[in-house]
């Protein structure tokens, strides 16, 4: 009975202090179990050494004492389950004890089932304590598992936090660049229109000093005859006034002033159709085509834009060589955009040439040459070919990119050919073509549908 009563005292102690983890939740409570093992064990060692039936009522007070504490302390709650596995023990301890007290007799009759019984509430007591070890590690497997998933999810929300505050800023990021590139391509297109009106602007300075050369021949004439009209007037008017009056003088001088006004009017015409020409390619283009003279149109342009090189450089000279089809009609394009293309070609041949001559090249005499031909009922073709330094093979592929340009800083926006370009193809559907060998010519083919 005290071996047995110790091993319920200790596994109850045992029992409470493992689940309700009283040395950190309940340290007063701690103090008192761990007081209970001390009398447990000093009532085991009286029982050895003594031999008193004292004791073992003091050993039933304990376990009902610990067992009721169980049950009704609400600290204890939690462990109200030890009464299944202590309980059948302690009920037929003390039934044998009390019975043994009041009627000897009778215990000894039923001692042996007593202590049967006892054996068995032992056994039951030893099961439950390992059935509970078990379910104790699972449960605390449980929690643990409980605990690492808790943790888990703090480090996850933790993390989503961080990733939250990491996509705001990213975000903000990304937002800011977007705003800055936005206005760095509003800033982009601004520069970019800049450099085409001052492309459109350098191509009409270019025309327009080759438009003042070609303005002032006509205009000489005009002045020239103007003066020998007036002159020839006089004439008439003092052979008028005299009393023999030659008819044929009259009539000679009358058919010499027609002669005037007729050359008059067609260099007037010349001049007027000259600044017309200037005009129509100085206004924005309206994108409208009309049916116009591409040889006209060519020869025109080939003597502006010498004209205009002539009038900035002096000692530039060049040879200039057409040969135009005469059948080759009209053809629909847009005037201004297509007089735009065909001064680009020519400037940059006759700046071509120019470079090769500074090179001080023997026997070098600058020509360009400008052919049309009728290729076939549906196309035409203008080729402007010059005998310049040619286009480096290394940047041949470039030389369509908007601003790229061989030429020196300050000479070039990059812009002619790439707008050339797009006109051609984009605007008029055509086709423009270079083949070139460096150091010997450079030759531009334009192919348009008729």
């Amino acid at each position: 009975m005290e071996i047995g009563s110790f091993l319920i005292v200790f596994f109850m102690v045992r029992y409470i202090r493992t689940s309700l983890q009283t040395a950190e939740r309940f340290p007063e409570w701690d103090r008192m179990l761990l007081m209970v093992q001390y009398v447990a064990t000093g009532l085991l060692v009286s029982d050895i050494f003594l031999d008193s039936d004292f004791t073992k009522w003091v050993w039933h007070l304990l376990l009902i004492g610990m067992v009721g504490a169980a049950y009704l302390l609400k600290d204890f709650r939690p462990v109200r389950n030890v009464w299944l596995a202590v309980g059948p023990f302690i009920l037929i301890s003390l039934f044998g004890d009390l019975v043994e007290l009041i009627v000897p007799d009778f215990y000894e009759s039923i001692k042996t089932m007593v202590e049967i019984a006892e054996m068995f509430s032992f056994i039951w007591m030893v099961a439950t304590w390992f059935i509970t070890r078990k379910q104790q590690k699972a449960l605390e497997k449980e929690r643990l598992k409980r605990q690492q998933e808790e943790e888990q999810n703090r480090i996850i929300a933790s993390q989503n936090v961080m990733l939250e505050q990491i996509v705001a800023e990213r975000t903000a990021e990304l937002t800011r660049q977007k705003e800055e590139l936005e206005q760095t391509l509003t800033e982009l297109k601004a520069t970019q229109d800049q450099l085409i009106q001052r492309e459109k602007m350098a191509s009409l300075g270019e025309l327009t000093a080759g438009i003042a050369h070609e303005i002032q021949n006509p205009l000489n004439f005009v002045n020239n005859f103007s003066e020998v009209s007036v002159e020839l007037i006089e004439e008439l008017k003092e052979e008028r006034q005299k009393t023999d009056r030659d008819a044929g003088l009259e009539e000679e001088i009358l058919a010499d002033l027609a002669q005037n006004l007729q050359k008059i009017n067609h260099h007037g015409k010349r001049a007027d159709s000259i600044v017309k020409g200037m005009l129509q390619h100085s206004r924005a283009s309206t994108h409208e085509r009309e049916p116009i003279d591409i040889n006209n149109l060519a020869d025109e342009y080939l003597r502006l834009a010498y004209h205009g090189l002539r009038a900035s450089d002096k000692s530039f000279n060049a040879t200039l060589l057409t040969d135009f089809d005469s059948n080759l009609g009209k053809v629909s394009v847009v005037p201004q955009d297509m007089g735009r293309v065909l001064l680009n070609l020519f400037t940059n041949a006759f700046y071509a040439t120019e470079e090769k001559r500074k090179t001080g090249l023997a026997n070098y005499q600058p020509t360009v040459q400008v052919i049309t031909r009728r290729i076939d009922g549906e196309t035409i073709e203008l080729r402007v070919r010059d005998n310049g330094c040619g286009i480096p093979a290394s940047v041949l592929n470039k030389i369509y990119q908007p601003f790229f340009t061989t030429k020196p800083t300050g000479q070039g926006t990059g812009l002619g050919l790439s707008l050339s370009y797009d006109i051609i193809t984009k605007g008029h559907g055509g086709e423009l073509i270079v083949e070139t060998e460096e150091g010997k010519f450079t030759e531009f083919t334009i192919r348009l549908p008729t």
